[in-house]
């Protein structure tokens, strides 16, 4: 009886994760051609982690039960890995060709909080920064599906302002253990109670922070379904990958969640990020592309269609930046929600991280409750080692000649938007003497502000026509 019902499974999860979503309808009346993205094809093996000797008590590590049942699915070909209703705690799990992490309703998936289980050794010498808990690097067709949770567990893994905590949160984490610095306004999460340290300092091993889902160089990702919560760092990062989908996921931490990312699309190609949900602690949706030349030499974010997705908070709705030096190209923002996010529609950079953007259409965006800017550009973002300073005498700013990597926003279109309750409507500020946003449009939108609708520096070329602001 049980072969019976594993083997039902199986049909069942393959013409789920394969065959159930015609991914095509999302692609009608695009602004610039790109190509249908299509779901992994996954083999019908099924296996389930108890088979393997998991245990969903919320206390057994279970790493080498993962380890063990990726083995014996890789062995096959591929397949569905189960992950049935209980609390699974897991170090590291790394996916093989052709498998699907099939996470079953009241599935939890818990990062453990012993950090050492996250740091990789090779000939006797420990990686620099911690290894995120599931990952895959030059994999195809992979999957992490079904209705469960990814809990990163990222209390033990983030420092904490003080200033962005209640006095009750804040003895929460003094319970832990942890270690206070900086005249009592910032802990970390260093010295805890019954675990140990992977670092002799609080600020070395807070450079080993990781995130919580890294798939690097891999063609052929779904991600459905699925709830992904808590991350140490960011939550979902697809990076140098072909061919990706996310699809009806929700991404939630803190909302002071340090580094909370929730989707970050590194230097992609052919994505599709439709119907999910996600209320972040740092950027919600986000398009990076590397910087310096490590950005050139992977190329830009490309054919990129987001439809159709909320955002609740986060330092920016949907993000382009802050390293893109591979550029951007062909992406297409439509139909989508942010509620009370810090800004809108967010492109940040600086000198040493930028790149070009082309064919960026955006539209059919609805906002409210925005904390600052509805748009946003942002050229001196993070600009550091060749920071604009003003001269002397305080008169015009000036960029060094020899500056690398200049942002270039351009080809950028926006369209049809409304929002609601926002501080400053169109926010830009460019760099002196450079183009940094030019063919900027902003067509038929109506935007009611608190205190101005446009703040614009260093004269930027964008077009706004049919758009009305409304003080309110």
């Amino acid at each position: 009886m049980r072969k019976i019902i594993l083997s039902f499974i199986a049909a069942m999860l393959s013409t789920g994760v394969a065959c159930a979503k015609d991914y095509g309808t999302y692609y009608g009346n695009l602004p610039v051609q790109m190509p249908v993205v299509s779901a992994p094809s996954i083999p019908d093996n099924t296996v389930n982690i108890k088979d393997f000797g998991g245990v969903g008590d919320g206390q057994t590590l279970n790493t080498e039960a993962f380890r063990k049942a990726i083995s014996a699915l890789e062995k096959q070909g591929g397949g569905h890995l189960v992950v049935p209703a209980g609390i699974w705690m897991s170090g590291l799990i790394s996916l093989k060709d052709n498998i699907d992490l099939h996470l079953e309703k009241n599935a939890v998936l818990m990062a453990s909080p012993d950090k050492s289980l996250f740091v990789k050794e090779k000939d006797g010498k420990k990686d620099s920064k911690c290894t995120p808990m599931i990952n895959a690097s030059k994999r195809r067709n992979i999957s992490i599906t079904g209705s469960g949770v990814i809990d990163g567990n990222g209390a033990y893994w983030r420092p904490v302002k003080r200033s962005k905590v209640s006095d009750a949160e804040w003895k929460e984490f003094l319970n832990m253990g942890g270690t206070v610095v900086e005249d009592g306004k910032l802990w970390f999460p260093f010295n805890l109670k019954g675990y140990g340290n992977i670092a002799d300092m609080p600020e070395k091993q807070e450079k080993m922070r990781t995130h919580l889902i890294r798939l690097t160089d891999c063609e052929n990702v779904l991600v459905e379904g699925v709830t992904i919560q808590n991350s140490p760092k960011f939550h979902l990062i697809p990076t140098r990958c072909t061919n990706v989908i996310v699809d009806g996921v929700t991404i939630r931490c803190p909302w002071n969640a340090q580094n909370g990312d929730a989707l970050d699309i590194s230097s992609c190609r052919n994505v599709l990020i439709v119907n999910n949900t996600i209320d972040a602690g740092d950027d919600g949706i986000c398009m990076k592309g590397g910087a310096g030349e490590s950005g050139v030499k992977y190329g830009p974010c490309e054919n990129i269609l987001i439809e159709n997705n909320a955002v609740f908070h986060a330092h920016g709705g949907f993000v382009i930046g802050s390293e893109y030096s591979g550029g951007m190209k062909n992406i297409v923002v439509r139909n989508n929600r942010f509620s009370g996010t810090d800004t809108g529609l967010r492109f940040k950079s600086g000198i040493g991280r930028g790149g070009k953007t082309e064919g960026i259409y955006i539209s059919d965006i609805y906002m409210t409750d925005i904390k600052d800017d509805a748009v946003v550009f942002e050229c001196t973002y993070m600009d550091k080692k060749y920071s604009v300073k003003e001269d002397k005498d305080g008169g015009q700013a000036a960029v060094p000649a020899d500056a690398p990597f200049v942002p270039e926003f351009s080809d950028i279109h926006i369209s049809n938007v409304t929002c609601r309750n926002v501080k400053t409507a169109v926010s830009v500020t460019g760099l002196p003497g450079l183009e940094c946003v030019h063919d900027v449009t902003i067509d038929n939108s109506t935007f009611y502000y608190t205190k101005q609708a446009k703040e614009i520096k260093d004269n930027p070329e964008i077009t706004i026509t049919n758009t009305k602001f409304v003080e309110i």
